[in-house]
């Protein structure tokens, strides 16, 4: 206008001109502020300010624009021009409603604000802090913006002004993440009595459960025991009469209830221990089973092993059995039982004698009769006796020779931190079984001593890297094949685990046979995810890599979890995370049409995943954001712009499942996306010239 000769421009009017000026205006002010020069940019938004009464449709932009300056302040914690910003932000906002940015905008800029206080001092600006946030739950209500108030109440010690708060019509989500910020901070008392008022409150809730859970954890936390167990009493008498507890809050208290008993049991408190799972095993129902109340049982059978209570522990093992008769864990637990049943009132003789009687004797029954009275024997020296031709009857070859085999099995089983010892143990325990006739449990034993032998053999392998322990793994494991095609034509017996050990010995030998026994695995009657979870991981275990074995794996893996009646969206998602950064293109020689639809496909699945959850972890969003905006950005500079449209599109779809960063990195990315569509379209209109 300055430069003008002072005639009338009829192809513009005032309107244009002005709204031309402010634009230009704006952008002074957005280059003083990446200069440095925040007093200059307070000057130019002002003036922009005062022209918003004949621009009104420009208060959107200018709102927005301040924001987007106290958002840059806030990451270099300039407290003072953040506040500053922000608070423009708002009031700008608030001078027209028709074109401001809408009450959403308008109260995450008031929560920010408030953030602001709370962090640049809270005693100072404690009330300046609760404004911004009661304004900006009055402009628009959240579940954060009420957890940000009672947040700031808190640190501000405005425990008054909090009981207000508290009695708010809010979740139960909400209630329970108060719960645990008012214990973070101290304030134990006030948590319990406001737990207690959630707990009267949600009474007819379905969720109830998750909030009384919780009580009992914190009062397990702090040592009140007996309050914690009359609660649990409690809860399982309600579980039992029609007040159900929610699988996820029934898993949380089995979880509770068995470390418990785990201290206990590891402190030697064996009636303690058997307490918790007894508590534990009121909340299965009668004839249920399920491999977790095999365990449970087991652990039970355990202490009342050590309380010297046979029959009991027979019982629990019996129920065992009948939940999960395969497991060789179950098996452990009968051998147990059975060797405290023979063991029982033998007396130990003199160890002089015994030696002697050891040294001189040629009666080979009388010398294996008294080896057993003896303390420290040689097994191996004692199978030899055994095996070799001698005046000893068969009945009589075969008791010594059972006896010392679970001589053996239970050496091996106290040698837990001592893998070669246990795996030499368990080696002679089945070298014992064979002189004794098969029959099917002989048979189940034999196979667990020696899936036993090869876990061990596995474990040397693993620290110490040496191929010898891995092919002795495939030797031990080759046996039991034989004898489980054995107990296999008597009757149905998973053999699981036998191949799982033979995968991961020949993946750390490299062997291509892997391929086949991952083959072999998913030709059995039921597969569990687990296992194929497991198996992916140990084909890219160095010095194993097997990259397209491990994704066939884990699609499996992710089929079976979607399968199920209620899909584990906790391992979908890590398999998902696990099929993308597998697939991924890691440069440019990578990029290929059809890497790319397999890694497109994998994220359409991470999105379903994400939509159903509310609790989906914040971190893993961002690594799959981040992971599809690299994509796009590789694309781009391959001159792929439609792909490289696509995939940065792509990315910003994850922005909206951010939680407690969407807000700033909504902000950051729209503005990239912006500048990467503008430049796409300048990209793409100099290639359609030049063609």
């Amino acid at each position: 206008m300055s430069r003008g000769n002072g005639t009338a421009d009829i192809s513009s009017s005032k309107e244009d001109v002005e709204k031309d000026l402010l634009r230009i205006l704006s952008y002074q002010a957005e280059s003083a502020i990446t200069q440095g020069n925040n007093k200059e940019a307070v000057a130019y938004i002002q003036r922009c300010k005062d022209m918003l009464l004949r621009l009104p449709k420009d208060t959107a932009y200018l709102s927005l624009m301040c924001y987007n300056f106290g958002i840059d302040a806030y990451n270099v914690r300039k407290y003072e021009d953040t506040a500053f910003w922000l608070s423009q932000s708002y009031d700008i906002g608030k001078m027209n409603m028709k074109y401001g940015p809408g009450s959403e905008v308008l109260a995450k800029a008031l929560r920010l604000l408030a953030t602001v206080y709370l962090e640049w001092d809270c005693e100072k600006f404690a009330e300046k802090a609760v404004n911004a946030v009661s304004l900006a739950n009055k402009e628009c209500v959240s579940t954060y913006g009420l957890y940000l108030k009672i947040k700031i109440l808190l640190r501000c010690e405005s425990s008054d002004r909090l009981n207000e708060m508290l009695e708010s019509e809010v979740s139960l989500e909400l209630c329970l993440s108060t719960v645990k910020l008012l214990i973070s901070e101290k304030r134990e008392a006030l948590a319990f009595e406001y737990l207690k008022s959630v707990c009267q409150h949600f009474e007819t809730s379905p969720d109830l459960g998750t909030a009384l859970v919780l009580h009992i954890e914190l009062l397990l936390q702090r040592g009140k025991e007996l309050l914690g167990k009359q609660k649990i009493e409690d809860v399982i008498t309600g579980h039992c009469t029609g007040k159900q507890l929610t699988t996820q809050a029934l898993t949380s208290l089995h979880v509770l209830l068995w470390d418990k008993a785990s201290k206990y049991f590891e402190a030697g408190s064996y009636s303690e221990a058997l307490q918790w799972y007894n508590y534990s095993l009121s909340l299965f129902k009668g004839g249920q089973m399920e491999p977790n109340l095999a365990k449970l049982q087991r652990n039970r059978a355990s202490c009342f092993l050590k309380l010297k209570q046979l029959e009991k522990a027979k019982e629990a093992i019996k129920e065992a059995q009948r939940c999960d008769p395969d497991n060789i864990f179950t098996q452990f637990s009968v051998y147990k039982v059975a060797v405290q049943e023979n063991e029982n009132g033998q007396q130990e003789t003199a160890m002089k004698a015994l030696e002697i009687l050891c040294e001189h004797s040629k009666d080979q029954a009388q010398v294996l009769v008294a080896l057993r009275y003896k303390q420290h024997f040689n097994l191996t020296f004692i199978k030899i006796t055994i095996s070799h031709p001698s005046h000893m009857t068969v009945d009589q070859r075969t008791e010594e020779a059972n006896w010392f085999r679970k001589i053996a099995w239970n050496l091996a089983l106290q040698c837990e931190s001592s893998p070669d010892k246990m795996r030499d143990f368990f080696v002679l325990s089945y070298q014992f079984s064979q002189l004794c006739p098969p029959d099917r449990t002989l048979l189940m034993g034999q196979r667990t001593c020696l899936l036993m032998a090869a876990a061990a053999s596995l474990e040397l392998g693993r620290k110490s890297s040496h191929p010898t322990q891995f092919t002795q793994t495939l030797e031990h494991i080759q046996i039991c094949s034989e004898v489980w095609k054995t107990l296999k034509a008597s009757g149905a017996f998973s053999n699981s685990l036998l191949l799982l050990y033979e995968f991961e010995a020949r993946a750390k030998l490299n062997d291509p046979i892997v391929e086949a026994i991952l083959e072999s695995v998913l030709e059995l009657e039921s597969v569990e995810p687990k296992m194929l979870e497991t198996m992916a991981a140990l084909a890219m275990e160095p010095p194993a890599y097997f990259p397209l074995l491990c994704k066939k794996a884990l699609r499996v893996a992710l089929f079976l979890h979607k399968k199920q009646p209620q899909a584990d969206l906790a391992h979908c998602s890590k398999c998902v995370h696990s099929l993308i950064k597998l697939s991924l293109p890691s440069g440019v020689s990578e990029v290929e049409a059809h890497v790319l639809k397999e890694v497109w496909n994998y994220y359409e699945e991470a999105l379903s995943i994400i939509a159903a959850p509310d609790d989906f972890p914040e971190m893993e969003t961002l690594w799959l954001l981040t992971q599809a905006w690299n994509t796009g950005i590789l694309l781009y500079s391959l001159a792929e712009y439609p792909e490289a449209e696509k995939w940065c599109g792509l990315a910003m779809s994850f922005v909206r499942h951010l939680g407690s960063l969407q807000e700033s990195y909504e902000t950051q990315m729209s503005g990239l996306y912006s500048k990467i569509l503008d430049r796409l379209d300048k990209a793409k209109k100099n290639v359609n010239m030049k063609e």
